[in-house]
């Protein structure tokens, strides 16, 4: 919790608040109280002038909601039947997501479900609030943060070659730099892995991948496909840290457990763009098929009308992928021609020539 912010005083407990009570706080001007139960707390509120104060989510009696309202304060309830927190002040963890030992009663089935259902206006304000809340924790998360995105293939399965050159990937990288993901299966789950396992023998990295290589895909058990990687966690605990920032737009598609931190969003077009805004030290583009090559024009575009000081590092892996099979390489040479993208862009064949490139 940031405690003070120019003049705005962020509140996100009842003791918080309890202190700042008992410090003598007479004025509640430019307070923003975030999920604080203030059920108990009615004789505070009557005392203090609240005018200017902001409630998100705050559990009050009925009268107190009124009289606050009535003096000058701005009161945002919690939407009824939302299983998601709109207010929260940090990004989701793993056994947030996952805190069901099956998948189908889990918190992320959960919030999937409901997202699915016919959008009222209720329910379109908590998710906006809830995307807007994960925007503000994850600026504060990646602040001084050397943020590295890995894009690649979702429907690569454990067990094949290349995940484990993508694992490998997220460790050479995450040596230096904090990983960044879309947070899903395939290539983002095995960079994500291979952070987790930064600084073990490659005698270690093997063993995950056999532990994993069991449940080789999401489908049709996610609840045994998460189960596998909660085996590694669990074998390897205190594992490095990395980001994932994976959608509900994608139902289909479960958050991996190896990111440490998570920032999952309702909204899909606000999940892309900022996943490839925070990467201040560039992208690798792993072999991918329709959303890798999206997400290729789309970092490409940024960078094309880029200030020459905010251009970022782009760098494909598979000559032969990019070239031939997935022609994305000429066209982004071209559209690089005369401009300062041009000499950030780069095509190599292997994982240690991507990690070496954006780590100059």
């Amino acid at each position: 919790m940031r405690a003070r912010q120019g003049q705005t005083v962020e509140i996100g407990s009842s003791d918080e608040f309890d202190r700042r009570i008992r410090l003598g706080a007479s004025s509640m001007n430019g307070w923003r109280l975030v999920g604080v139960d203030l059920t108990d707390r009615s004789g505070a509120l009557r005392e203090c002038s609240v005018a200017g104060a902001l409630f998100l989510g705050c559990a009050m009696a009925p009268h107190d909601e009124d009289s606050v309202r009535s003096r000058g304060a701005i009161v945002f309830p919690e939407v009824p039947g939302s299983p998601v927190d709109s207010y929260r002040s940090a990004l989701y963890e793993p056994a947030d997501l996952y805190d069901t030992e099956g998948y189908g009663a889990s918190f992320d089935a959960r919030a999937y479900a409901w997202s699915q259902l016919p959008v009222d206006r209720e329910r379109a304000l908590a998710m906006a609030l809830h995307d807007h809340s994960l925007d503000e924790a994850l600026s504060a998360w990646i602040k001084d943060r050397q943020v590295v995105g890995v894009m690649g293939g979702h429907a690569l399965v454990r067990g094949e070659p290349g995940y484990a050159e993508a694992a490998r990937l997220g460790m050479l990288l995450s040596a230096r730099s904090t990983v960044a993901t879309g947070g899903g299966p395939g290539a983002m789950e095995a960079a994500n892995l291979g952070a987790w396992m930064t600084g073990r023998s490659p005698v270690a990295l093997q063993h995950a991948l056999d532990v994993l290589r069991a449940a080789p895909s999401f489908r049709p058990d996610i609840g045994v496909w998460a189960g596998a990687a909660r085996q590694v966690i669990t074998e390897f605990p205190g594992g490095g840290e990395s980001l994932g920032i994976p959608t509900w737009h994608y139902g289909h598609e479960p958050p991996n457990p190896f990111a440490t931190a998570i920032a999952k969003y309702f909204k899909n077009s606000t999940r892309e763009a900022i996943l490839l805004q925070i990467c201040n030290r560039g992208i690798v583009f792993l072999p991918g098929a329709a959303g890798t090559v999206q997400e290729v024009f789309q970092d490409a575009c940024e960078n094309y009308y880029a200030d020459e000081s905010s251009v970022a590092r782009m760098v494909l892996v598979g000559v032969e992928h990019w070239t031939h099979r997935v022609p994305a390489w000429p066209l982004l040479q071209r559209l690089a021609e005369d401009r300062t993208m041009a000499g950030r862009i780069h095509l190599v064949d292997t994982i240690e020539e991507a990690a070496e490139l954006v780590s100059s």
